[in-house]
């Protein structure tokens, strides 16, 4: 009779065990087909990234270019040519003054990347560095901290601490600025961030 209830006993925790351990594996795995559905439909619905992030895509026979000035003397502009970022905080060669990067405009090479010293260091340099610039040479320009007190040249008026960043393709310019303004100064004394992005046509022969 022991013999008989015991394995009764054993036989029915037997069954209960098994019967928790198939919902549990069951639950598992819906669990894990559900996550694996959430993941492909999360990938499925990102939206896609292109160079520089810029918002959309350039067409063939463009460079995508996206820009930001400097905010204040807190943060330094950062230029990005083709997904390649010419200049930036990062990179550790930005500096006070005017950031200028340099690229061929039919391969969208980097040719040179110089920062000049708009307050307390000599205008001549930049101007005769401006001069230099061969046709068909895409300037970036992005402006940190004081860009302007010893600056002005005929194709563009900078104000002191107001943020800028230019973009000269090919003879051709293109300024954008926010002026200084106390009452909607982001920092204290100075505008906030400027950006600009976009499509460069690349330079044909």
């Amino acid at each position: 009779m022991k013999l008989v209830v015991a394995v009764a006993v054993f036989l029915l925790t037997f069954y209960v065990i098994s019967q928790v351990f198939e919902i549990k594996m069951d639950a598992s795995l819906g669990n894990l087909f559900a996550r694996s559905a959430l993941d492909i439909a999360a990938r499925s619905t990102k939206p896609p990234r292109y160079k520089c992030g810029i918002s959309k895509a350039c067409p063939e026979k463009h460079f995508a270019f996206k820009m930001a000035s400097g905010a204040a003397n807190v943060v330094g502009p950062k230029i990005c040519l083709e997904d390649n970022v010419l200049m930036s905080g990062v990179k550790n060669n930005v500096g006070r003054g005017i950031n200028v990067a340099l690229a061929n405009g039919k391969t969208g090479e980097v040719l040179d990347t110089k920062y000049f010293d708009m307050w307390g260091g000599d205008v001549e340099p930049f101007i005769e560095f401006l001069k230099a610039i061969q046709d068909g040479t895409i300037v970036l320009m992005g402006t940190y901290d004081d860009g302007a007190t010893k600056y002005w040249i005929k194709f563009v008026t900078v104000s002191q601490q107001s943020p800028k960043v230019f973009l000269n393709v090919h003879c051709s310019c293109v300024q954008q600025h926010i002026k200084n303004n106390k009452d909607t100064n982001k920092y204290e004394g100075w505008p906030e961030v400027v950006e600009m992005e976009g499509c460069i046509p690349q330079k044909q022969d």
